[in-house]
């Protein structure tokens, strides 16, 4: 029986709910071969009670990940997490991430050990739902066009406006029931969906596109109205957050913002609570996948995926080895609003 040393990189919904099932999963891991030890929990503050967490693992010293042979990143944010990630990818320990900001805007630092496989991120787009894996798993299709909804935030506050509450009551609710953050600017504004969109982008047609491309091609849903979901419901319509990825005059596009689907596209039929992605190749033709795409036990169980990809000795998630040629198709321009 192999022992693997587990260094967790934040304890919050995420972390607490992935010490949960790295218990629930034990037998399971050691029929594998291996038992997972989880040997330190870095966090803001190590006098916090973590529920689930014993306390003696909780520490402050980033030094202490240095005795893991795994880095679980579940902290967020770009800096202080994105340095410590650096630090273990430059010791050659591999890191298991769910932070889509890290690797959208620090991917110049990263791609070099992600092309070597030591960074694992199936948790960072559509959390529980395996979408990093299956779109890899199409590189042997020709993608034409790509259509998500990658924000849950974002789709519970649109259904609340077509059901005629007002933008701020939507907001409030999102944010009384767990949605979103006391600033939701990240959400509503649009750029958490982008850099999902970024992580998708660099995986499946360009592992060089640019974030800053898409940031500027991103618009939130802040000027909504029940009026104007209203409008379009009357016309047989629905309007969502939608992440786009396709071709225009020559290159690929990244591109994040409301737009008005016909009621029977499968983006529309998703539920409150769900994401979704349409992608569209010239071989296999229209594929669609959805499911949850948040929540602390959906997250972690990517998380946890992934712990088992790598002690089955699988390489973390490539990025496409080199651009692929902008494809010479007239696609339909979904209608923005």
């Amino acid at each position: 029986m192999e022992t693997v040393r587990i260094a967790l990189l934040g304890a919050g919904t995420v972390g607490s709910s992935l010490v949960e099932l790295l218990e629930a999963h034990r037998a399971r891991l050691e029929a594998f071969g291996y038992r997972a030890e989880l040997v330190s929990v870095l966090v803001r503050d190590a006098g916090k009670p973590r529920p689930g967490i014993p306390g003696h693992l909780l520490t402050t010293d980033p030094g202490a990940l240095a005795e893991a042979d795994v880095l679980v990143e579940v902290m967020g944010g770009t800096e202080l997490a994105g340095d410590l990630v650096l630090r273990a990818l430059e010791a050659d320990t591999p890191v298991i991430t769910a932070n889509k900001a890290l690797l959208a805007e620090r991917w110049g630092e990263l791609r070099g050990y992600a092309e070597d496989g030591l960074l694992y991120y199936e948790a960072s787009v559509m959390a529980g739902t395996p979408v990093i894996g299956a779109l890899q798993s199409l590189w042997g299709n020709r993608l034409l066009e790509l259509h998500a909804i990658l924000n849950g935030t974002c789709n519970y506050i649109l259904n609340r406006l077509e059901a005629g509450v007002p933008y701020a009551q939507a907001l409030k609710e999102a944010q009384d029931k767990g949605y979103a953050e006391a600033d939701p600017t990240l959400d509503v504004g649009g750029f958490d969906a982008a850099h999902k969109l970024t992580v998708l982008s660099r995986l499946t047609v360009d592992p060089g596109l640019a974030w800053e491309g898409v940031r500027a091609n991103t618009r939130g849903i802040e000027t909504l109205t029940p009026e104007l979901l209203g409008e379009a419901h009357a016309g047989g319509q629905v309007i969502r957050l939608v992440g786009s990825l396709f071709p225009q005059d020559g290159r690929w596009v990244g591109k994040v913002r409301p737009v008005r689907l016909p009621a029977s596209h499968p983006l529309a039929l998703m539920g409150s609570a769900r994401n979704a992605l349409v992608c569209r190749t010239q071989e296999v033709g229209e594929l669609v996948f959805s499911g949850a795409g948040a929540g602390g036990h959906v997250t972690a169980s990517a998380v946890l995926g992934d712990l088992y990809r790598l002690v089955a000795g699988q390489p973390g998630h490539l990025p496409i080895p080199a651009p692929l040629p902008v494809p010479e198709v007239q696609v339909e321009a979904l209608e923005e609003v």
